[in-house]
């Protein structure tokens, strides 16, 4: 690593260039592969060759996004100044306080970030404002903060219109890509639980009908999975309903049809087919639900009030299946 030396001592100079292991790290952090521990040192970080009047941008550790940054800034000679969120992007460790006021001032007093830039304007990511009160950190440091934009691709053009943030900059997407990069970490968080629920719905159904009717019930519930981690998801903008779990109950209404008629449902009794409709649909809306924390339009307060409500339905509607499928067994 080359250095560049300052006036509050040697700065790592770092490249913009991503490497293999770069895209290696960050393929293995979207599958959840290694994720938490996926960071870089904090600290004041020379991208190219600054001046004193050198912009300073605002980072969190969490390496994709600092990969991401150092990527946009090719050819541009700035400061990047990278805050302690252990590990967490800068959106939700702004939700968690790590991107916050106090870390800020933390980490522009460490660096000795004063005495490296003539000016006094830290450029923050518009989605770090909510952990950031501006007005504190020119008070406790004495540098003024803005916001430039969501996107780190529009960083070159807001710095060469003379940092202004244009309508454009400040407007969040989900698109259709955004939504499918989330869905190998969603798998690999939910493959513990799977596995086990899977084996016990196999082993119970095998028990109670034959090994047949186990390997049913254990397709029926891994489609079921799979609606509500990738169908709802990738589907989200036109599938029914405002909230997540209902949603998810949509999605995992039409693969409960599917599976109706692929495995022969029409031979089964009423009460196994009231409980396939019943069961399925709960356990796709459990995994879209569990979506909102990758979304960007959803709050802390309007999650909590979905899932009191949500959560009941969903283990009501279980129960209910497996009273019927115990009535069918009698009948």
């Amino acid at each position: 690593m080359e250095w560049l030396e300052t006036p509050a001592g040697r700065m790592p100079r770092i490249s913009s260039e991503i490497g293999f292991n770069d895209r290696l790290g960050a393929c293995k952090a979207r599958w959840g592969i290694g994720r938490m521990s996926y960071m870089v040192p904090p600290g004041l970080y020379a991208i190219g060759r600054p001046t004193a009047e050198a912009p300073v941008l605002v980072t969190a550790n969490y390496k994709m996004s600092y990969d991401i940054i150092r990527r946009t800034l090719t050819g541009r000679n700035v400061w990047l100044l990278v805050l302690e969120t252990y590990g967490i992007n800068v959106w939700c460790a702004a939700g968690k306080g790590t991107f916050g006021t106090g870390e800020l001032v933390r980490r522009v007093t460490a660096t000795g970030l004063a005495q490296v830039v003539s000016h006094r304007r830290l450029i923050l990511p518009i989605l770090g404002a909510p952990g950031v009160a501006a007005h504190q950190v020119a008070q406790r440091c004495g540098f003024s903060v803005s916001y430039a934009a969501i996107r780190a691709a529009d960083l070159p053009e807001y710095l060469d219109n003379g940092m202004v943030t244009t309508p454009a900059m400040q407007q969040l997407t989900f698109t259709l890509y955004e939504r499918l990069v989330l869905v190998p970490v969603e798998l690999v968080m939910a493959l513990k639980s799977v596995a086990i629920v899977a084996g016990a719905a196999l082993l119970l159904v095998a028990a109670l009908g034959g090994l047949t009717a186990g390997i049913a019930a254990l397709l029926a519930y891994l489609g079921a999975v799979l609606a509500g981690i990738v169908a709802g998801p990738l589907l989200l903008p036109w599938l029914p309903g405002r909230s997540f779990s209902v949603k998810g109950a949509a999605a995992g209404l039409i693969w409960s049809g599917a599976f109706y008629l692929l495995a022969g449902g029409r031979a089964w009794g009423v009460p196994a087919a009231m409980a396939l409709f019943l069961a399925l649909p709960a356990v796709s809306a459990f995994h879209t639900l569990n979506f909102t924390g990758c979304s960007t339009y959803t709050s802390r307060s309007g999650v909590k009030k979905e899932m009191r409500i949500a959560l009941p339905v969903m283990g009501g509607a279980l129960l209910a299946s497996a009273v019927l499928l115990l009535v069918g067994r009698l009948l």
